[in-house]
């Protein structure tokens, strides 16, 4: 039964995830731990195993972790439904949006968007509610979406045309893949798998058809198909990726600027963050020199994936990438920048979780625990106290970063906010809320017990 349950809570029918989480909700949970994944796809964008924000939250509080972010790829349409999985599971929740960026200053060279010289990933972190309909911040939101649907079907036109033989249709075959209409390219491959399924129903057929795009031999291609996450990533490279017959290179006017995108974020009331690679390429080489540049931009945190920069097979390239880790992550030490780390889940193979006791990232262990509570503290108090970590309040309290930092962190190490609890700082107004939440943090006390006082 539970395993039906939990499997509910993947359904496309928002009323059906509501009913499984709050049926699962009743069961018992172990005490939250020490790890967290403030990185964690949803099926809004795309999800390895197809998991929705509920089931993102559920998985976290049942496997002990004490803290989780969702971030989607240009959407925020996750944002109400995990925030209240966080309030019924009593797990500490933030949530995030990623997307692509041009930076002019770097346009000869790449920067952590491979192959794609002046385009960056960039976040926003610490959304609390989505842009009120009608305005400025709205339109931003929804010309996001739609950049990424017009970027679809340009692809999928190109591709038709090179393969007839699997043409698909974006609105019977990508569009039913998503829950809320918006695809990625995974969702696309997914949809040319499937369509070569149907019309190659012979597995050899299917073989000589993919061998020659997949630079496979033909007699090892069946092997392929018992691996499917396996088979969609060497599809995309073939189709949708640099040097895939229907890639084309981007350029100043496929993504928003940088600039841009960290205004908008800022009037969100969220934090705009460096999406960080590896530290290796052109643009990211000079760690120092990416940090001023972005901060300039308005940025004023970083995200790390940690686990492809020091879990790798061959040891001159893990001592690279780890030299790269510590030198970034000194960088943000130095300019006080909050560090968020997660593991993206949206690529089968990835660990559901960072090992912060492991022989590498235990050095950084701290810096990365800050990082997660600035994120939860400025989930908290932009949603309850209209205390943004960039707006005016935080700027006037907290004028140095490093007590700001402190301030947000030990509000985001206070327990997660219960429904209850949640509703009293609702209630109280945002001046009393701010004074619950600074006091509690203040001296350690739970949210909980000082919110009751209301």
């Amino acid at each position: 039964m539970t395993s039906e349950k939990t499997a509910a809570l993947d359904s496309f029918s928002p009323e059906t995830r509501a009913a499984a989480l709050n049926a699962l909700a009743a069961g018992t949970f172990p005490a939250p731990g020490t790890n967290f994944n403030m990185h964690c796809h949803s099926f809004f964008s795309y999800n390895a195993d197809g998991w929705s924000p509920s089931r993102v939250a559920y998985e976290c509080r049942s496997r002990g972790l004490c803290a989780a972010a969702l971030c989607d790829f240009d959407v925020l349409d996750g944002l109400e439904e995990f925030l209240a999985a966080g309030r019924l599971l009593a797990l500490r929740t933030a949530v995030h949006l990623e997307t692509r960026a041009y930076v002019p200053e770097l346009a000869a060279c790449d920067i952590s968007s491979p192959g794609e010289p002046g385009v960056t990933y960039i976040m926003g972190c610490g959304f609390v509610r989505e842009p009120a309909a009608g305005t400025p911040q709205a339109a931003t939101l929804s010309a996001l979406r739609e950049g990424a649907q017009e970027r679809n079907l340009a692809l999928i036109a190109r591709v038709n045309a090179a393969l007839p033989a699997i043409a698909i249709d974006y609105a019977r075959d990508v569009l039913p893949l998503t829950p809320k209409g918006v695809a990625t390219e995974r969702h696309i491959v997914r949809a040319y798998r499937v369509q070569a399924e149907k019309t190659f129903a012979d597995a050899a057929a299917r073989a000589v058809f993919w061998a020659p795009l997949l630079a496979c031999d033909a007699a090892a291609y069946p092997a392929l198909e018992a691996v499917l996450p396996k088979l969609e990533d060497l599809i995309r490279n073939a189709l949708a990726k640099r040097g895939g017959i229907g890639y084309i290179q981007p350029d100043e006017e496929t993504f928003p600027l940088a600039d841009d995108f960290t205004r908008w974020v800022k009037a969100c009331d969220a934090i705009p963050t460096i999406a960080w690679l590896d530290g290796t390429s052109g643009g990211e080489a000079d760690a120092g020199r990416l940090l001023d540049l972005m901060t300039a931009k308005g940025c004023a945190a970083l995200n790390i994936i940690p686990d492809r920069n020091w879990n790798l097979k061959r040891p001159d390239e893990a001592a690279v990438k780890q030299a790269k880790l510590a030198e970034i992550i000194a960088g943000c030490v130095a300019r006080d920048l909050p560090v968020n780390i997660g593991t993206e889940m949206n690529k089968g193979g990835l660990p559901f979780v960072d090992e912060l006791a492991g022989p590498v990232l235990h050095r950084y262990a701290p810096v990365f625990v800050q990082g997660m509570q600035v994120m939860i503290g400025q989930s908290v108090l932009a949603r309850y106290a209209e205390a943004p970590y960039l707006g005016a309040r935080a700027v006037a309290e907290f004028p140095d970063p490093a007590r700001r930092n402190a301030f947000y962190a030990a509000v985001g190490a206070l327990p997660a906010l219960t429904e209850a609890a949640a509703a009293r700082l609702q209630d109280a107004g945002p001046d009393k809320a701010f004074s619950l939440l600074a006091d509690a943090a203040h001296h350690g006390q739970t949210a909980h017990g000082r919110v009751q006082i209301v």
